[in-house]
């Protein structure tokens, strides 16, 4: 069965770059526009790995962060963080609140798939 990961990102040109990337990579896609709803789509969808961006309409990427690592079924999954302002500040509150890897926009194809392939080559599938 194809790998899952749940894209939150507002950003259209951005989110459909990733979909088709981890698509060609066998990867199923599912992909969120707006913040509001992530955290129960990502209960509901179980997915092997959550992409987020932090600034996004109806709640920031690290408000959700924060809400799913509350929730024990969710303490390990692995949630990569994208933004386009790479401030220190920035990535010391999303490690704080448990993101698994931080990445600044713009990024490269080839960076992508090897956070993709690292955050996901041990993880087991959720049940």
């Amino acid at each position: 069965m194809a790998k899952h990961v749940v894209l939150v990102e507002d950003e259209t040109n951005i989110a459909e770059a990733i979909r088709f990337l981890l698509g060609r990579e066998g990867w199923r896609v599912e992909t969120l526009a707006n913040g509001g709803t992530a955290v129960d789509v990502i209960r509901n969808a179980k997915p092997d790995l959550v992409i987020l961006d932090v600034m996004l309409p109806g709640k920031s990427g690290f408000e959700i962060l924060k809400e799913l690592r509350a929730d024990p079924a969710f303490a390990d999954l692995p949630i990569l963080m994208l933004t386009a302002r790479g401030q220190a500040r920035d990535r010391e509150m999303a490690e704080g609140a448990g993101v698994s890897r931080f990445m600044t926009k713009p990024f490269s194809n080839a960076e992508m798939l090897e956070a993709v392939q690292s955050l996901t080559a041990t993880t087991p599938t959720p049940s």
